[in-house]
């Protein structure tokens, strides 16, 4: 009896040894964990696209994303960056659904080692586009952050640019913002108390985005910024629709 309780033991070890060997061996194979970005290149991806959903992205042939995106989606959503390997990369992004209207939209990008990018999508599902720029983090020294502003509104036909009007410096901070500009990133005060040895305490801010020219509000948009960090604020939707406007950070 002690022989076969002993067997009965020895065979529920092995048999729950080769289960867990097999869902190791199974999770290494689909899940590859980068360490090194050295030799890498840095993307984040943002859809602007009007009605945009279920959206996979994929690079040379690689599903890259994991849970599906929609307009507004930022991948990767919980961190800063997606590393892809350097040189002339095919990009797709396509709709899910079999039955979807969504074009497919494939490009490549030429990725250089050690650079970051962000790939915007924009337009609508029928005509889809994108515009990959250049992320050049620079960390502050002081208790400042960097931001930008992007421009990816949709009309079928030309519309005015775009100011940003900062309430709490009373001036426009980015100005004359075409559909697909881009600015670089602008120093910016960060929503902190105020450091040691200055009295003026850090406060956040309001943004308003304007029709150049004008100081008619599009959009009221509070921010409160963290020192150091980099951000993209993107007006975007439909200008004869709802129009609004994502904040995300790029470090």
């Amino acid at each position: 009896m002690r022989k076969i309780k002993n067997y009965g033991a020895a065979l529920t070890v092995m048999v729950t040894m080769m289960f867990l060997f097999a869902c190791s061996k199974k999770t290494d194979n689909k899940f590859a964990v980068e360490t090194n970005f050295n030799n890498t290149s840095l993307i984040q991806v943002f859809i602007a696209t009007v009605n945009a959903t279920r959206n996979h992205l994929y690079v040379d042939n690689n599903q890259l994303t994991g849970a599906t995106m929609g307009t507004g989606s930022l991948f990767p959503s919980a961190a800063y960056a997606s590393s892809v390997s350097p040189g002339l990369r095919a990009f797709l992004v396509r709709d899910t659904l079999s039955a979807t209207t969504q074009v497919p939209l494939s490009f490549a990008e030429n990725m250089q080692v050690g650079k970051s990018y962000t790939i915007f999508l924009y337009d609508t599902i029928t005509t889809p586009k994108q515009k990959t720029v250049p992320t050049n983090i620079i960390i502050p020294a002081d208790t400042s952050c960097r931001i930008r502003f992007a421009n990816f509104i949709y009309n079928p036909v030309a519309v005015p640019a775009i100011d940003i009007f900062s309430y709490r410096k009373n001036v426009n901070i980015a100005t004359n913002l075409a559909v697909t500009d881009v600015t670089n990133f602008i120093a910016y005060p960060s929503g902190l108390a105020a450091p040691p040895g200055l009295t003026t305490p850090l406060t956040p801010d309001t943004l308003y985005i304007r029709e150049t020219g004008s100081t008619v509000n599009i959009i009221k948009f509070p921010v409160t910024l963290t020192l150091k960090r980099s951000y993209t604020l993107v007006y975007r939707g439909s200008h004869r629709g709802t129009r609004t406007a994502t904040l995300f950070t790029n470090y």
